[in-house]
């Protein structure tokens, strides 16, 4: 699909007028160009960066209702995602699974055992399913025997789901493109564009793909403004006043073997009482997540503070004290944005995770809510937009979004396990993909679940600009591996450098300009990497 040349047929063909542009490759990008699709409508997307480059990649992996926003009584919010967690695990099964949560329960947590159980219960009605269970502190102890025993009372086990973001981003843009849609990385929106009226009538977009970053200017019916984090940004080019939040959310990875987890489990930080997650998360362990406001540029990448490392970790060894668990165990760090409307709150945890559609000018933004209610906010920007589109369609939050799969029977070159995985991350491309692939690449990548086969089908076919597209977004072992994955680059370049069309000079400076990324924001010390790195340059 996204072969060599690619971009270049789909730059030729930028100055078509379009029905729909899309700013933002992000999961809400991602849920309006399908269902535009889906219309025969002509929809472009684009992002400045990579697809998923931002929020999108960095979330804590769940498709969950937010159990702990009932605490904040945010209880049409949980509602709405826990529907729609429900119609993901139907619709695209093998990509977001089921993942038990356990809450332990403790003395000094002031939390009444049935404040919790009816919590757990009033979460399973909103599905509506019946799908919990009380835990005993001796039965606690036996699930968890490294967890921290003094005050613990017992535990209650509810349901939710999780999955790799990015990939779910990838697949939902893929299958668009299939049938119709087109999609464009690492190109910018540096303009928007007005008819006489002053309504806006499209975008002038910059190729950051290229050395000399050409330019093309793209007419729409329409243009609606997905980017998430950064929707003020682009709404400051019509001069409107900024009215997000942005908060960010770190987390820690482990290795699985370090922090053995087949249960997720939801825990009360003990400093300030904050609900994070640990949950087990292809072949390793993450933990998180803080909720700050982030005050750093918003151009360059989020990265977890000293501050919010030594935060998570006290957690660690307050509630799982029996891992003996420190720093040096850190395999990866990352951070996201979270695009949350700013109501002025002092608690940042304590704003509303709901969304909402603007139209300003003709400029339609979506933004706010949640990960897991992105088919209800594409559906909802596509409504607003429909009144500039002909015969003004109308658009269903209960669209459906993924292809069902044709394929359900593993073939002879993998087992059925390692099938459902690769038909949940590719969907109907996965017989393509194995058909592709060489034999002896249907390996897994060390520890992982990730084949080494799934580099080179990402170079051949996935759009790769820049090696860290590859290692953080399409296969993460930037996230999963220690040090990034640098130790495996020698048999990464065999596999990936052919198909990427990269010389030796070219591979050496993606690798160059990928562990720096690494290090200013993914390492065990993104922060000490940062201050390093700008001494070095003054």
């Amino acid at each position: 699909m996204w072969e060599i040349g690619w971009r270049d047929r789909v730059w030729s063909d930028l100055s078509q007028p379009w029905d729909i542009i899309v700013i933002g490759g992000g999961i809400t990008g991602a849920g309006i160009l399908r269902q535009a699709t889906q219309k025969e409508l002509k929809v472009l997307l684009v992002d400045a960066n990579d697809f998923a480059f931002g929020t999108s990649s960095r979330s804590s992996k769940m498709v969950h209702g937010g159990f702990r926003y009932l605490r904040n009584r945010q209880y049409s919010v949980t509602h709405e995602a826990v529907r729609e967690r429900e119609w993901m695990l139907r619709a695209a099964p093998n990509l977001v699974t089921p993942l038990p949560f356990v809450i332990p329960r403790y003395r000094s947590s002031g939390m009444h055992s049935w404040e919790t159980y009816f919590g757990v219960i009033l979460y399973d009605l909103m599905a509506p399913k019946w799908h919990h269970r009380i835990f005993s502190n001796k039965e606690l102890c036996e699930k968890f025997p490294w967890l921290n025993q003094l005050g613990l009372l017992g535990g209650n086990e509810y349901y939710d789901a999780e999955m790799d973001d990015a990939r779910l981003v990838l697949r939902i843009i893929r299958e668009s493109v299939a049938i119709g849609g087109t999609a464009l990385n690492y190109a910018a929106v540096t303009g928007l564009m007005r008819d006489r009226s002053g309504k806006i009538c499209g975008v002038q977009i910059t190729d950051r793909a290229s050395s000399f970053e050409k330019q093309v200017e793209c007419t729409s019916r329409v243009v609606i403004n997905a980017s998430g984090p950064w929707s003020d940004e682009i709404r400051h080019q019509i001069q409107e006043p900024p009215r997000l939040r942005k908060l960010r959310g770190s987390h820690l990875v482990f290795k699985f073997e370090d922090f053995p987890l087949h249960s997720a489990v939801t825990l009360m930080h003990p400093v300030d009482n904050r609900a994070m997650f640990a949950l087990p998360w292809e072949g390793t362990t993450l933990i998180g997540t803080t909720d700050l406001d982030h005050i750093f540029n918003p151009s360059e990448e989020p990265f977890a503070t000293e501050g919010e490392i030594e935060y998570i970790m006290q957690a660690i060894q307050a509630i799982f004290p029996g891992l003996h668990l420190g720093r040096d165990k850190i395999i990866s760090t990352f951070s996201g944005l979270r695009p949350v409307i700013n109501t002025g709150l002092a608690d940042p945890s304590k704003e509303s995770r709901a969304h909402v559609v603007w139209d300003e000018q003709g400029l339609v933004t979506i933004t706010g809510g949640k990960l897991t209610t992105f088919r209800i906010m594409a559906a909802e920007a596509l409504q607003k937009a429909s009144a500039y589109l002909p015969s003004q369609p109308e658009f269903s939050m209960h669209a459906p979004i993924f292809d069902p799969l044709i394929c359900e029977i593993s073939p002879d070159q993998v087992d059925s396990k390692t099938f459902a995985y690769l038909a949940g991350r590719y969907g109907n491309e996965v017989t393509q993909f194995l058909c592709a692939s060489d034999p002896s690449e249907l390996e897994n990548i060390r520890y992982l679940p990730n084949l080494w086969a799934e580099l080179r089908w990402a170079a051949n076919q996935e759009g790769i600009v820049h090696l860290d597209d590859l290692l953080l977004r399409r296969v993460r072992l930037g996230l999963q591996l220690p040090e990034g994955g640098l130790a495996e680059l020698e048999k990464v370049k065999r596999i990936v450098q052919p198909a990427l069309g990269w010389n030796d000079q070219t591979w050496q400076a993606e690798v160059r300009r990928y562990r720096a990324i690494w290090l200013s924001s993914y390492s065990q010390s993104p922060e000490k990497m940062r201050i390093q790195a700008n001494s070095v340059q003054i």
